[in-house]
């Protein structure tokens, strides 16, 4: 299928299931979070998943390749990004299995029915917005700080759209786990699950992994952690296999 590229856009392949994504590398192009957490998180056959802050739509396309989930939905704010996500769901003939809707996190209640969702899933800004380097690139900045929502903005939406018993997944940063953790709880969603990514086996963790279920009682497994490198340059096992590499080669991914 035969699918328009703007100017700086990029087809890329997923390596799963023949799936492609459009990007543009001078704005935004996803990273190994996103790629975690859609093999990190759960869907049951025929459940309906919700994708806040979607971006280029990556979680769903690469969720709708390794679940039997009915359908997916992705939530995005910024115009390129949509119209990139949607433009990739056409070109993989996924349109019976994603959309895209364009709006405001922060509406995400008024904009869906409440309980409505199986599963969520978000890749967040990590950054309060005055913290760290803010990149003058605006859809890069977006991305990468709280701009126009917050950690609890996304908290609570979730809270509201989720069944009971349903599964909240979510990417983010260490530095903020206690915060998570009081907004999850403080707001119905009990951490179920939770796994560090290490770049090295001998380095501090990252990033974090998280699954919380709406409405459920507080017990948590910590799962063995994830280490990303082997050395500079390779891959661990593990991290060939989330990314569905058949070979011992480096794929090269925007990261954050």
């Amino acid at each position: 299928m035969t699918i328009k590229l703007y100017p700086d856009e990029r087809l890329d392949d997923l390596q799963r299931s023949g799936y492609h994504i459009i990007q543009n590398p001078k704005k935004f192009c996803f990273g190994m979070d996103a790629v975690l957490l859609s093999g990190f998180a759960k869907a049951k056959p025929g459940d309906n998943v919700l994708d806040i802050g979607t971006g280029t739509g990556v979680i769903p396309i690469l969720m709708a390749a390794k679940t039997k989930a009915g359908h997916f939905t992705g939530l995005e704010i910024q115009h390129e990004s949509a119209d990139m996500a949607m433009r990739s769901i056409r070109y993989n003939h996924l349109e019976e299995r994603i959309s895209i809707v364009e709006g405001d996190i922060k509406e995400a209640g008024t904009l869906f029915a409440s309980a409505s969702f199986h599963v969520v899933t978000s890749n967040p800004p990590y950054m309060i917005e005055h913290h760290g380097l803010v990149n003058p690139d605006n859809a890069k900045m977006i991305a990468r700080h709280e701009v126009y929502c917050t950690l609890e903005d996304i908290i609570v939406q979730t809270a509201k759209l989720l069944k009971n018993s349903g599964k909240f997944y979510l990417v983010h940063r260490p530095f903020r786990l206690a915060e998570i953790f009081y907004l999850l709880v403080k707001y119905g969603l009990e951490p179920k699950r939770m796994q560090m990514v290490h770049p090295y086996i001998d380095k501090e963790p990252n990033m974090v992994l998280i699954e919380a279920m709406k409405g459920a009682k507080s017990r948590i497994t910590c799962e063995p952690p994830l280490i990303v490198y082997e050395k500079p340059g390779v891959y661990t096992k593990q991290i060939y296999d989330i990314y569905g590499y058949n070979d011992a080669r480096v794929k090269e991914h925007s990261e954050r």
